[in-house]
């Protein structure tokens, strides 16, 4: 006998609201079966949750960031007892592997809380005495009102939390559109704000399409800011909507992000490190390595070693530990990361494993799924769709490289600047290329104190060379990494990959108006 469906109900004003329909509905991405109805809400009830978000704004911009930071290490210290609860929730919706939720997405959604109530209470003003005027200047900031939030379906509660965990902390009052694909754990969040005691209408969660909701939501006039983390067309989109209106606008959206293999680099732990990038949660994550490329002196071997690893991933049910993939999130984007793969093909690319060549083993439960086999492809052209736009999905180009000035126009050649990777032992080249990318943050973890004492001297980083590095343009660079991330850092892209920044110092920027006041003292 089939489960019965559960059905989600939007959280105004601090109670869950009844819900008859419509429906949107959310199935399983292991089984394809239909297990959870989404409110697919409209106007009426975005309009309801930004007048309850609005009625509780004062009180809660009036708390102390000590008495915010109260409630939400409560918030964090329930979501933490209930992490294996919320990990199987985020796998049965999202199609992770139930062991990747518990290691990576809820610790980061504790610790979302955790960070942002420990670091905002201490970013304070400034002061300053003009002699002169015998005036003493200082500055303010204060919320900027009620934040309208719009979070994706890869990285549900991780993402989500990462964006209203700074907004509560900084006065703001929240009203949220999760995706309505992945609705689970932003509802069961909302449980646990009422179990903390967070004042009615602090949180507000609207389910429904963006289309509805979303829409609604970014077209409300008494909603002054719109953080957005999704695609660049819907980015696009928003951002046609909320400019004539002067609202603060954040959007972390696509990327094409690219690996760039140096022949010095150690081929081992690259390719380790490779495989993690480009096919954990799916493929489904905006920083994944979806173009990489290789020094032609190691690029057979590095495809040998690269191609063996990528064979032993096992594609299984989420709830099997030993499954490194489980299914990607819907039947839709499925057909849409296959067809990619067939398009790839017909460009001259050769697959040298996965879709198409491999089948996949799955247990007669998942036979209804939508999964897919991690997929390697060569000999892809520069100029295919494959090489220039965001496959999201466990497939990655591979293709050799000989100089540094063609590695960097190639890895510079799309239209997105997330992120990049660049593995090398050399100092000289490793500053020089992280410069160069067109992507933001960059992060080395290659370099020993041996190394600077051998480097110094060197003249690899001359004035030309760094005129060359200053062209990249990406947002993040890692070296000899991939998604080491510390909060207090600004996280986001360049061109098409993104408006704006978050992290601790940029999301209490995003989040605040800045009041500069003067007393005359005389």
């Amino acid at each position: 006998m089939a489960a019965a469906v559960q059905e989600l109900q939007n959280f105004i004003d601090g109670k869950f609201e009844p819900w008859s329909g419509p429906w949107i509905r959310s199935v399983n991405p292991a089984t394809g079966v239909h297990e959870i109805n989404v409110p697919d809400s409209g106007s009426d009830e975005v309009n309801a949750a930004v007048d309850a978000a609005t009625r509780a704004l004062p009180g809660w911009r009036a708390l102390s960031c000590a008495q915010r930071a109260e409630y939400m290490t409560r918030v964090a210290d329930l979501l933490d007892a209930s992490l294996q609860q919320f990990a199987e929730a985020e796998s049965r919706d999202q199609g992770k592997p139930v062991w990747l939720a518990a290691k990576v997405d809820i610790p980061r959604a504790v610790l979302n809380f955790r960070h942002f109530a420990a670091a905002l209470p201490h970013l304070l003003g400034t002061s300053k005495i003009l002699s002169e005027s015998q005036t003493v200047n200082y500055t303010t900031r204060e919320a900027v009102g009620v934040a309208g939030l719009i979070s994706p379906w890869n990285l549900p509660l991780y993402l989500l939390t990462f964006k209203i965990a700074p907004a509560l902390m900084s006065g703001c009052t929240v009203v949220a559109k999760p995706s309505e694909l992945t609705s689970l754990t932003a509802f069961m969040l909302c449980q646990l704000f009422v179990e903390a005691g967070v004042p009615a209408g602090v949180l507000n969660m609207v389910f429904g399409s963006g289309a509805a909701a979303g829409s609604a939501l970014t077209q409300h006039p008494d909603v002054p800011l719109i953080s957005f983390t999704g695609s660049t067309a819907t980015g696009a989109t928003i951002a046609s909507i909320t400019a004539p209106l002067f609202k603060k606008l954040s959007l972390e959206m696509g990327g094409k992000n690219a690996a760039l293999v140096f022949s010095d680099c150690d081929l081992n732990k690259t390719v380790a490190t490779l495989v993690r990038s480009s096919f954990i949660n799916q493929g489904q994550v905006c920083l994944c390595t979806s173009r990489i490329y290789v020094h032609s002196r190691i690029y057979d071997e590095f495809l040998d070693k690269f191609v063996a690893a990528v064979k032993k991933l096992k594609v299984g049910s989420p709830d099997d530990d030993s499954s490194y993939l489980g299914p990607l999130n819907s039947a839709q984007h499925l057909a849409k990361v296959r067809q990619c793969v067939v398009q790839a093909v017909k460009d001259g690319g050769r697959v040298l494993c996965g879709e198409t060549r491999d089948e996949l083993q799955l247990p007669p439960q998942c036979a209804n799924g939508f999964f897919m086999a991690p997929t390697v492809i060569t000999d892809v052209p520069e100029e295919s769709q494959a090489m220039k736009e965001e496959i999201f999905g466990p497939v990655t180009c591979v293709r050799p490289f000989s100089t540094e000035e063609e590695v960097v126009r190639a890895a510079n050649g799309v239209r997105y600047g997330l992120c990049a990777a660049v593995f090398t032992q050399d100092l000289g080249t490793a500053h020089r290329v992280a410069h160069a990318l067109q992507a933001s943050l960059q992060c080395d973890r290659a370099v020993s104190l041996k190394d600077l004492n051998e480097k110094r001297g060197n003249r690899a980083l001359s004035f030309a060379g760094y005129m060359w590095g200053i062209l990249m343009e990406v947002g993040t660079v890692w070296t000899n990494c991939w998604l080491v991330r510390d909060l207090d850092l600004p996280f986001g892209g360049m061109k098409q990959s993104g408006l704006g920044r978050e992290g601790t110092h940029e999301s209490w920027d995003f989040f605040t108006q800045q009041k500069t006041i003067c007393l005359q003292i005389s």
